[in-house]
């Protein structure tokens, strides 16, 4: 029998693979925007800190040990991958995955557990120790992002191979895992000081817009280079992207509009936002009206979903359950109906003739996603916070992080002049948060606080 063929490098996938690369990369530093301009201006750098810290702190641990335990052969029941990569040990220049350079391929799957990582920041906004946040980020990519990575993309892994669920781009390992681990996260720091009493709208929309654009932009390669390669599956989870994020977009504004009388430049940003991330695990496997649905439904659902946590009591502070989470649940489960096999190469959902057995699968790895990253990352913030701490304590909260934390201020509000009035600390504000100031019963955002 003639032997296979030898994988060769494709300077083309190599090329497409790469930008993508730079484009999902760029995507933490727009989150660090979008996050920005949600929260107040005391704690606007140390939110920006969050994000950016995070970059460095997954890049070390991403090379030492999280690609090889992520991505190496299979080392136990499709759980975890081998050691045999640990610091990228035999990996060199010519080593290809697929048509590109493993090289390449590794740091596109750095750019996607970075992100993650940055997104959980946003359930615990305003109220959290860097210096917690700094060990936290390490600990919660080995322990939760990499075996969920490995459960869904890795060699052998459970979900894939075994269960047969499908995710192209990250609904399972990247937005579930993000949300649900932002839950627990929030639950074990507990709400800010003055939820549900004080206002605490977004201190900077063009900011935030500016950051949705970015997210937009970025996920484009987050998305498309997810086919790695320069090829048709590219150009349709691109369009696939392209068109959810505006369907989303304007399911949001048409609940805004139904519901508050006023369609928001917040809601056009979060609405966007909600169908990117729904159509992300969709976009390789569903056809261009099945992504318009995904959009349609996400913006739909996260417009009511961002409500949950003034029900239930949970301060996710940026919405990172009402829209990550909810959004991800929902673009996964929507496989199971629109799946195609002109996508998918086999696999159907359920209004192209494959019965409801997808969606079945679906929502299994759905609750097994969530339920492992939610136990672990509550595990995780529990023994940290017996430890060292994860809580800002109350003065450093009331004054803000940026102040107390990093020692810097986003604005420079009293120097109009040749100087101006000292900032404000918190014994000198405390009397004010006795008296909460509530938003206007006008407010096209009364009911919501900023989405993730």
């Amino acid at each position: 029998m003639p032997l296979a063929a030898a994988p060769r490098l494709d300077t083309g996938d190599t090329a497409w693979l790469l930008a993508a690369t730079a484009l999902v990369l760029l995507m933490t530093p727009g989150l660090a925007l979008f996050y920005g301009g949600m929260v107040r201006t005391k704690s606007v750098l140390n939110m920006l800190m969050m994000s950016f810290v995070s970059i460095a702190l997954v890049t070390v641990v991403w090379l030492v040990a999280g690609y090889s335990l992520a991505f190496g052969d299979d080392a136990f029941a499709g759980l975890v991958g081998g050691l045999g990569h640990l610091g990228l040990a035999g990996i060199g220049p010519g080593t290809l995955t697929g048509t590109v350079p493993t090289f390449l391929f590794s740091t596109f799957q750095l750019t996607f557990a970075i992100i993650t990582a940055a997104l959980i920041s946003g359930a615990v906004a305003d109220r959290t120790r860097f210096a917690g946040w700094l060990v936290f980020v390490p600990v919660w990519t080995l322990l939760v992002y990499v075996p969920v990575a490995h459960w869904v993309w890795g060699p052998g892994g459970w979900i894939s191979h075994s269960l047969g669920a499908l995710d192209f781009a990250g609904g399972l390992v990247v937005e579930i895992a993000s949300g649900a681990s932002g839950l627990a996260l929030c639950l074990v720091l507990g709400p800010r000081i003055g939820f549900k009493k004080d206002a605490m709208r977004p201190h900077n929309l063009p900011m935030v817009l500016l950051g949705a654009g970015l997210l937009w932009f970025g996920w484009l390669g987050f998305n498309g280079g997810s086919a790695l390669g320069a090829n048709g599956l590219a150009a349709a989870s691109l369009l696939n992207t392209l068109v959810a994020g505006c369907t989303g977009l304007l399911g949001w504004l048409f609940v805004e509009q139904r519901r508050d009388g006023h369609p928001t430049t917040f809601g056009a940003a979060s609405g966007a936002v909600a169908g990117l991330v729904a159509i992300t695990p969709a976009c390789g496997v569903v056809g261009m009206p099945g992504a318009a649905a995904v959009g349609l439904a996400a913006g739909v659902v996260c417009s009511y979903a961002v409500a949950w946590k003034f029900r239930l009591g949970y301060d996710d502070s940026l919405d990172v359950v009402g829209v990550h989470f909810a959004g991800g649940v929902v673009g996964t489960l929507l496989i199971g109906l629109f799946a195609t096999p002109v996508m998918t190469g086999g696999a159907a959902g359920l209004f192209y003739g494959g019965g409801l057995g997808q969606l079945g699968r679906q929502a299994l790895a759905v609750v097994a996603v969530a339920a492992y990253t939610f136990l672990v990352t509550y595990g995780i913030g529990k023994a940290l916070d017996r430890v060292m701490g994860l809580r800002a304590s109350a003065e450093e909260e009331l004054t803000g992080l940026d102040q107390t934390v990093h020692a810097e201020t986003a604005y420079d509000h009293g120097v109009l002049g040749h100087g101006g009035a000292p900032l404000h600390t918190a014994s000198s504000v405390v009397s004010s948060v006795t008296s909460p100031v509530a938003p206007p019963a006008s407010s096209p955002v009364k009911d919501r606080k900023p989405s993730a």
